[in-house]
């Protein structure tokens, strides 16, 4: 019944869908103040050297694109093929094609920038497969719909728990495996720790460990908002194998600054509600990871 419901609501205009998205704007940000503390202080340590009238405009541009983001994801099954190609432009997508036609898998490490849900359908319908990993919810509805959601294009979602498993069985499968790289490690006594965004900040060790273990071409993707409801990609190579020479962390330092880069340009289509930085490294015993 309930995905019934959301198959109904992702054919409605987006025209209306983005009506909705105003209102949840004008509730989010005013009536109902969406994890403001979080977004406050994730930008003023952040952003140390803005004004407070500068990281309040930054906070109220995001609440508007992450409500837009809200109805997007929703609208995402209900695009066509065509439609969907025309919202979202690859800049320069030969140079993974190149890798897939050779037979390679290539790591994409992404990040909550922009409509992050809507990067591996693009991908798909531009002919290029992509596997889309992802924390598996407990929610076994909620579980469904995002299935439902990323899965409509021919995207396969993989549970990041499977993702070894998929990796082995399918090794020589060309594919993108895309991986919002951005988020809080589970076990952060675990996690590389590293300076990001003037915070030391624990990144999962994964997506490293992946590039090593199976000597995948690793780039990292970056999602620009031309406006509203259209959005560009643009490929930019982090390492490639053989990687013996390459430092331990050069792969996760190297995406951090690519990210550092895209947040400062747009600061706002970052996910700022997302408790990035609420463990803290000398709460956790110094841990060597090995990659």
């Amino acid at each position: 019944m309930t995905l019934a419901f959301f198959r109904f609501f992702s054919k409605l205009p987006i025209s209306f869908l983005y009506a909705i998205s105003d209102v949840l704007f004008f509730l989010m940000a005013y009536i109902i103040r969406y994890r403001k503390k979080v977004i406050d202080l994730n930008l003023k340590r952040s952003f140390p050297e803005k004004s407070d009238t500068e990281r309040l405009l930054i906070a109220k541009k995001f609440y508007r694109n992450f409500a837009d983001v809200l109805v997007e994801t929703f609208k995402l099954p209900g695009f066509s093929p065509t439609e969907l190609k025309n919202r979202v432009t690859f800049i320069n997508p030969e140079v993974v094609q190149d890798k897939l036609a050779q037979g390679q898998a290539v790591l994409i490490m992404a990040s909550h920038q922009c409509n992050w849900e809507w990067a591996p359908s693009a991908s798909v319908v531009n002919g290029m497969p992509a596997d889309a990993v992802y924390k598996k919810l407990t929610n076994e509805l909620s579980e469904r719909l995002v299935y439902y959601i990323r899965s409509n294009f021919g995207a396969k979602p993989v549970p990041m728990k499977q993702l070894l498993r998929e990796m082995v069985t399918r090794r020589n499968e060309a594919r993108l495996i895309a991986l919002v790289a951005d988020q809080i490690p589970d076990q952060p006594e675990f996690g590389y720790w590293t300076t990001f965004m003037h915070q030391e900040t624990p990144f999962y060790p994964g997506p490293e460990r992946l590039a090593r273990s199976f000597n995948l071409p690793v780039f990292y993707i970056e999602m620009q908002r031309i406006r509203r409801g259209h959005y560009s990609l643009t490929f930019y190579p982090i390492a490639e194998p053989p990687y013996a020479n390459l430092t331990d962390g050069d792969i996760l330092n190297r995406y951090r600054d690519r990210l550092e880069q895209t947040i400062q340009e747009a600061p706002s289509d970052w996910l700022w509600s997302h408790k990035r930085w609420k463990h803290q490294k000398e709460k956790y015993a110094k841990t060597q990871v090995k990659f």
